[in-house]
């Protein structure tokens, strides 16, 4: 059954409005008609069986028949914190990460990072990401979709993160305390996983002894470096897994 995400706000009790480039896809494409069913979903975890009951250019209106459990959600909230790469990785990083079921993502302008970035563009950016997050929650078939922050400081970063939080900064300078070692050792899932990924070249010392003053965990995750873009889903996994969201 095709499915199509709507803003929360075009979703009522019993009815629903599907606007966009979705109306063009479900009339023309799929060739959709008056009486078919589709799944929608409102990016915050619902799922609603509804029935077309009318099609026009502007938009296609629904009727809500049924309202859906959804199970593809992780329990766990992991937000990704990552130091702002080079050319188009950002993208590969969040459409892989929302596969795997990030719930945030937060780009950071690193030290390292090359991209210097200003308002117009960020507001730019943020929508293109948003997008493709959007997108690969359809492909993965999600009821959620990850929400992509604008580019943010270190110090906006740091002063929201949640006091119960479990944060953790994979840095290629720490080479005695692993990964699986703290989550091993936090046998009860934390409320919210912050993830820190350096860009091309990591973190500098600072921003590295930053988290560790306020008594985050710096740690390895094994003998090899690995790419910004790869490092984010690799850490991703390893806490999805760890807490029962994968495998």
């Amino acid at each position: 059954m095709p499915r199509f995400f709507v803003q929360p706000e075009q979703i009522n009790s019993d009815t629903a409005l599907i606007k966009g480039p979705d109306v063009k896809h479900i009339s023309r494409v799929l060739r959709m008609a008056v009486g078919d069913s589709l799944t929608l979903l409102d990016g915050r975890g619902n799922v609603y069986l509804a029935e077309i009951v009318e099609i026009n250019k502007e938009e296609v209106q629904c009727k809500i028949l049924e309202q859906q459990t959804a199970n593809s959600e992780p329990k766990i909230q992991v937000t990704l914190v990552q130091g702002l790469p080079k050319g188009d990785k950002m993208e590969t990083i969040i459409q892989k990460c929302t596969e795997l079921g990030v719930s945030r993502v937060i780009p950071l302008a690193a030290a390292r990072s090359v991209v210097k970035l200003d308002a117009n563009k960020a507001a730019d950016r943020q929508q293109r990401w948003q997008r493709v997050a959007m997108e690969a929650a359809k492909q993965c078939r999600r009821a959620g979709i990850p929400e992509v922050h604008r580019v943010s400081d270190w110090d906006t970063i740091l002063a929201k993160l949640p006091p119960d939080a479990l944060v953790l900064m994979p840095w290629e300078a720490e080479k005695s305390q692993s990964l699986g070692e703290i989550l091993r050792q936090k046998t009860v899932a934390p409320p919210e996983v912050y993830i820190f990924i350096g860009p091309e070249g990591g973190f500098e010392d600072d921003e590295a002894q930053r988290l560790k003053d306020k008594g985050y965990h710096l740690v390895t995750l094994g003998n090899r470096i690995l790419r910004t873009e790869t490092a984010g889903p690799a850490a991703l996994t390893m806490v999805l897994y760890q807490y029962g969201e994968l495998g």
